[in-house]
């Protein structure tokens, strides 16, 4: 599309070699490993500096100074930070800029013949490496109430150290799959703020995990892997995985999954048959890409 519509502005974007012109950016009390836009606010997983929700109203704003603030006029007047030992990520149920406490009502929901939302969709659910997982009711940001926007925690789980060194979550359902440096851990969010343990699956040093479907696919220490979770609490490790030097995050669309491998660039790994994945192509960007992290597809 760029090509096409915008060849000036495309010409400029590869003289750059391909990379963006402009940012915007807030300093962190730590590195930053998982976050997630949903609506106006960016929540945000920043190691030694806990959990934080950054207000992001005016990200398109050129009339204003600070496009991504803590506050937008006093901390004493808001503050949506969760202080943690080690906070590594954070995962919220839907990016939708959902009001879950607006379908609560037996009219409201009469009138619209509108299900009410599961209860974890009241929360956001944080890892922490040495606190395991860590819940935070998050509605306080969508009812429209500017004077009482502050986040306390409401449970914190790690029994046993179950989730010592988790690194990544993500959300499915009623079930949460917790990357840590032994295994998959799922764990039933039904009560949020009663999780259960159902399951774990061996693995050596899970990296992260993306959900599509039956299938979560996973990255550790050799690659690749998929687990068949039509059953969650009876999780099914397959045999067949793709072989990476050093799969980080990753990101799943329909019949691909694009995978951050470090070193060696962005691997795109063909899914179409999930339990036969397949490398399609290691992309470098002709060798600029050589410490990737991360990676979004970005789709409408």
């Amino acid at each position: 599309l760029q090509r096409y519509a915008y060849p000036d502005y495309y010409k400029k974007h590869q003289d750059r070699k391909q990379e963006l012109a402009e940012s915007h950016n807030h300093t962190t009390q730590g590195p930053v490993s998982c976050l997630q836009l949903r609506g106006e606010y960016l929540f945000v997983a920043e190691g030694k500096g806990g959990f934080r929700v950054y207000d992001t109203a005016n990200i398109a704003n050129k009339g204003v100074s600070q496009r991504i603030v803590t506050a937008p006029y006093s901390p004493l007047g808001q503050n949506t930070h969760i202080a943690s030992k080690n906070a590594t990520c954070m995962a919220l149920p839907t990016n939708q800029p959902i009001a879950p406490a607006r379908n609560q009502g037996d009219l409201m929901r009469i009138t619209n013949q509108e299900q009410p939302f599961h209860p974890s969709y009241h929360y956001a659910f944080i890892t922490d490496a040495e606190e395991g997982l860590i819940v935070t009711n998050v509605d306080t940001l969508v009812d429209g109430d500017p004077q009482n926007n502050f986040l306390t925690r409401a449970a914190t789980w790690n029994p046993k150290g179950l989730l010592n060194g988790a690194r990544h979550i993500t959300l499915g359902g009623r079930y949460a799959y917790v990357s840590t440096p032994t295994g998959l851990v799922i764990i039933d969010i039904d009560k949020p703020l009663e999780p259960q343990h159902v399951a774990t699956v061996p693995m050596t040093d899970v990296r992260a995990s993306a959900l599509q479907f039956r299938y979560l696919f996973v990255t550790d220490q050799t690659g690749l892997r998929v687990i068949d979770i039509t059953n969650p609490t009876k999780p099914i490790l397959q045999k067949a995985s793709v072989p990476l030097k050093d799969a980080r995050k990753l990101y799943v669309a329909r019949t691909f999954a694009y995978v951050a491998g470090g070193s060696e660039g962005l691997a795109i790994i063909d899914v179409e048959k999930p339990t036969e994945p397949r490398l399609y192509q290691l992309f470098t960007a002709g060798g600029q890409m050589n410490d990737v992290q991360d990676v979004v597809v970005g789709s409408t």
